[in-house]
């Protein structure tokens, strides 16, 4: 029997990719989003590679359509062993502009969203993995984005608690979380955009990069993947200069993200799936967005923190023992004895 992925936010985008990347090695697949008439096109696109696929039109906020929803698939598809918590919706806004009910929205499918996800497969996986899709702005948020930094910032939280409960448990489910950078995907045309400038892609990646990254994850015990080359350096400068961060992003951060058209303000993917026919996997970016496979993981970074402090020691002992750390120590000695004689 295939192996059976569960992808949310499967009908467009990174999920939609992320599908096409599981059914190309043979996993039988399971969608959920809300859109009906894109599920249907993504559902026809993966059965001509010859797999299994289930899909539900879904509210990944709604906990009971989520958990009916892998009930559905697992009685067409068989039990789960990848469940991929891909779900996200944004706006593009600064927090001043915001309203409450755009904020509460942002959270409830981007961190609530996989909440109800990762209960669902808890209930139901006895083994495999989970794997939360997550961004770079889960260690440093933007401006202009503040909603969704916030969502992703508690779900590596929560994944983070997560962890460490189904270690003490000894659990064989495996979880972990893949950081992105920007994507080319349809989602900076479709999200509610309230600056009055078309929302861009800074640098973006090809979907099938995230794709591959997701795959990765999901089959090979990694805490944390990281996809782009400017991904671990980000991260590790908000670590160590996180004021410097703050007026760099201050000056930068607009401008990248922002372009010089105009983008009327409209309801957007918010609170219902994008109006227009379907676009697949790819946004407007094609010809910039980047085909690398950048991928990185929490295993190379655990080797160059070991790295980092044993030459530390090294060079703490080195240092101990140096003519210009002793002899002033002597020097101190002496005097604080005749001092005391």
């Amino acid at each position: 029997m295939a192996q059976v992925v569960v992808i949310t936010g499967g009908s467009a985008g990174i999920g939609r990719a992320a599908a096409q990347a599981f059914a190309a090695k043979g996993y039988s697949v399971g969608l959920i989003a809300r859109g009906a008439e894109r599920l249907e096109q993504a559902r026809t696109e993966l059965e001509t590679l010859g797999v299994g696929v289930h899909t539900v039109t879904a509210d990944v906020a709604d906990a009971e359509a989520v958990a009916k929803a892998a009930d559905a698939i697992e009685a067409a598809l068989g039990p789960i062993t990848v469940w991929v918590n891909n779900a996200m919706a944004t706006v593009y806004s600064e927090i001043r502009n915001m309203e409450p009910d755009e904020v509460r929205r942002v959270t409830e499918v981007t961190y609530l969203g996989a909440v109800n996800g990762t209960l669902a497969a808890l209930k139901r996986m006895r083994s495999g993995t989970i794997v939360q899709v997550s961004s770079v702005l889960a260690w440093r948020a933007m401006p202009i984005q503040g909603a969704y930094c916030g969502a992703k910032f508690a779900l590596r939280g929560f994944t983070e608690a997560l962890r460490s409960e189904l270690l003490h448990n000894r659990s064989p489910l495996h979880l972990t979380m893949v950081h992105l950078p920007a994507v080319n995907t349809p989602q900076f045309d479709w999200a509610r955009n309230k600056t009055g400038q078309e929302a861009k892609a800074p640098s973006p990646y090809q979907p099938e990069v995230a794709a591959d990254a997701i795959v990765f994850a999901a089959t090979h015990k990694r805490r944390d993947v990281f996809v782009g080359s400017s991904t671990p350096p980000a991260i590790v400068a908000s670590r160590l200069a996180p004021s410097v961060m703050d007026r760099v992003l201050a000056r930068q951060a607009y401008s990248a993200q922002l372009g010089v058209g105009a983008a009327p303000e409209g309801e957007g993917n918010l609170f219902k799936p994008a109006p227009g026919g379907d676009q697949g996997a790819h946004g407007r970016f094609d010809a910039g967005a980047k085909t690398r496979r950048d991928i990185y993981t929490s295993r190379q970074g655990d080797v160059v923190a070991a790295g980092l402090l044993l030459m530390g020691v090294v060079g703490l002992k080195m240092l101990a023992t140096s003519p210009l750390f002793v002899a002033p120590g002597l020097l101190a000695r002496a005097a604080i004895r005749r001092v005391m004689a």
